[in-house]
Parts: C-alpha cells; sequence; structure tokens
C-alpha cells in the first residue's frame, strides 16, 4: 500500500498531523519505536486505578482557541487548574511568587504596590541579562534566585542558570496578585479520561496506521510514501554529523501508598533539598477517589530518554546547523519538541504543527 505521508513519531505533534492530514483523505502511516501512541504525555491506569503519567506531570495550558477546539474534538477536559509547591526554610509556599508566597516567606501582609516596592529594593541592576541567572537576578535579586531557582535549575539542568539560556528561567512567571495558579491560561485542563484515551480518539480514524515497537529506519524501505513528517530526535536524523545535540532525562520512581493522599497539592518542589526535583501525585489531576495514593518522585539525570533540549549556546549553534540541513529537504517536515530542538508546551507543539502544515500543501 502507498501512503501519502509516513509520520515519525505518535507523540502530541505526530498525531496532531496525522489528523489533519487524514481529515484531508490523504494516507498516513505512523511509526514509534514505543510500544504505545503519545509519546511523553502517555498515561494508563495502575493495579489501584489510578491514572498514572507515566513520563511525569503534564497539565495542558492555552490561550489559544483554535488549539483548545481541535482537542476538545477528542475528549473533554476537566476543570484542574494547577498549583505549585514549594518547600523552602522548612515550609510550604506557591509558586510562581505572588503575594501569597511573599507573605509566608517573610510573616508580613504585601500588596500589589508594597511587593513591588520590596521586589525593587532586592533586584540587582545589570547592563546585560546574558543568562537565566542574570534574569532572575534583575526581578527578584539574589535571595530568592537562590531560594528558588539556583540549586533547583541545577539538580533540573545540571548546570547553574548562568551556563543556561533566559529563556528557561523567563517561562515562570512572577506576580504582583494572589493568583496562587502557576498558570494563567484562559483554557485549562486534563483529559477527564485520561491522554491517551484523547490520542486513541485522535488516531480512530480509517486513514491512518499505526506500526509500534518500530525504528522507523528499520522498515523506511519497505513503505512507499510521498513525504515524511518527522518528529524524532533532530540530530539523529542527520546521523549526529554535526554532533550531538544535548538533553536532559529524568527517572521516574513510584511509591504507593494505603492512605487517601500523600501531599497537599498534585506536585511539590524541592528546590534545595533531596536528590529529586519534584513529588508528583497523580490522583489529584484527575479528581479521583480512592483509598491509595500513586506518587512519583522525579530524578533528573544526563543519560537516558530525551526530554528537555538544553538551552545553552553551544546547542543553539549546533540546532541552526541542522535546522539549516532540515530546510533543504522539501519532502521532509521537521515538527514537535525533538524535530525542532525547542522547549515547547503541549499547546505549542500543536500549534506549530497547524503552522507547518499550512505551510504545505496536503
Amino acid at each position: 500500500m502507498k501512503y501519502d505521508y509516513l509520520i515519525v513519531g505518535a507523540g502530541i505533534s505526530g498525531l496532531t498531523a496525522a489528523r489533519i492530514i487524514a481529515e484531508n483523505n490523504k494516507r498516513v502511516i505512523i511509526v514509534d519505536k514505543r510500544s504505545h501512541i503519545g509519546g511523553n504525555c502517555f498515561d494508563y491506569k495502575n493495579e489501584y486505578g489510578i491514572i498514572i503519567q507515566k513520563y511525569g506531570p503534564h497539565i495542558f495550558h492555552t490561550n489559544d482557541k483554535q488549539v483548545w477546539d481541535f482537542l476538545n474534538k477528542f475528549t473533554e477536559f476537566n476543570n484542574y487548574e494547577h498549583r505549585v509547591i514549594a518547600k523552602v526554610k522548612g515550609i510550604e509556599v506557591f509558586l510562581p511568587i505572588n503575594i501569597e508566597t511573599m507573605e509566608r516567606l517573610y510573616t508580613r501582609e504585601f500588596n500589589k504596590e508594597s511587593m513591588s516596592e520590596f521586589l525593587k529594593n532586592m533586584r540587582i541592576e545589570l547592563k546585560e541579562i546574558k543568562n537565566s541567572r542574570d534574569f532572575a537576578l534583575s526581578q527578584i535579586g539574589e535571595e530568592l534566585y537562590e531560594l528558588f531557582f539556583k540549586n533547583y535549575t541545577k539538580k533540573q539542568w545540571g548546570v547553574y542558570p548562568e551556563n543556561l539560556g533566559t529563556e528557561v528561567l523567563k517561562r515562570i512567571p512572577l506576580r504582583f496578585n494572589r493568583d496562587t495558579r502557576y498558570f494563567s491560561d484562559k483554557y485549562q485542563g486534563i483529559p477527564k479520561n485520561g491522554y491517551s484515551y484523547m490520542f486513541e480518539n485522535m488516531a480512530d480514524n480509517k486513514n491512518i496506521e499505526i506500526v509500534l515497537n518500530k525504528d522507523y529506519r528499520d522498515i523506511i524501505n519497505d513503505i512507499k510514501f510521498d513525504k515524511m513528517i518527522y518528529s524524532a530526535p533532530l540530530d539523529s536524523f542527520f546521523d549526529y554529523k554535526f554532533g550531538r545535540l544535548e538533553y536532559r532525562s529524568l527517572k521516574f520512581e513510584l511509591k504507593t501508598f494505603d492512605f487517601e493522599y500523600f501531599q497537599n497539592s498534585a506536585v511539590v518542589n524541592y528546590p534545595n533539598d533531596f536528590d529529586y526535583t519534584r513529588i508528583t501525585e497523580f490522583k489529584r489531576f484527575y479528581f479521583q477517589k480512592t483509598q491509595k495514593t500513586t506518587i512519583c518522585y522525579e530524578y533528573p539525570q544526563k543519560e537516558g530518554e530525551p526530554y528537555y533540549p538544553i538551552p545553552n549556546n553551544k546547542n543553539i549553534e549546533l540546532k541552526n546547523k541542522y535546522l539549516k540541513e532540515a530546510n533543504k529537504l522539501k519532502s521532509i517536515i521537521f515538527i514537535g519538541r525533538l524535530g525542532l530542538y525547542e522547549y515547547l508546551n503541549m499547546d505549542m507543539a500543536v500549534k506549530k504543527t497547524f503552522l507547518c502544515l499550512d505551510k504545505t500543501n496536503i
């Protein structure tokens, strides 16, 4: 059989591309080396009926109505709003930093004006913002930077913030109000029945065929197709001819306890203590009522599955070399966090896939 498109990778980007193409009455075959679809957003029910996100917490949020409406065709989202607690100085405070956070830290009252004045006196003026450390110091000063971000970044990325581009800490807002939500986007939630249910519905089309447990290189000569959409690692496609792009990986440790809840929020960060960065209590995402709870300890590491592109000067330069080569290939489209070597949230992965396909005559 001949296909119009071969899609490499069955994550959120690959499945979005497949669905759009299939709805344009084109035949698609998706190949993924994993045993499941959904990429790092994959989830499943464990033996206690608790939905587990296998590759760490994924909370959907967007301000883009087109993206929101597209995904809502395949699932109903709950109204979960993400709140992150950080344990610092032996107390629990909210992230991002907001008035509530400041009041718990400094045991005094704040309002918008007094918090602004307080931080104004803490900020460090710099002539040039070169990295994430510079950005943080210019916004919140050294005390809060060291308390929340210095050591957490070292654990998460393997380097201190001065060795990372500004985009890493720019992702975390600073709020001069009492909004304790981690995200302020208009549309937020998690698929009521899990991400895997949503992905199965996305793939449920007569024009979509899926092959799992296969590296596309092993079967590419056996497949007839016109164009390829590639969402696997960018450097791998070119056989690492310019060198390897760097990623941070993760190790997850699950534990189940015989009580209803383990912690006061779905995610609790540990910026300065322990080897793990955070603990996730999954049942809180789905409002599940069970007498047991399963939690996940998250340990960043250098080796393993590629999760986070590392945005330093060396990698950005290398990425641009690969993308220059990619742009020469008219019958291959590169998408997704891995295919573009870009730290994309789920909504941006979907949106960028829309934009890539808009440029192509499907």
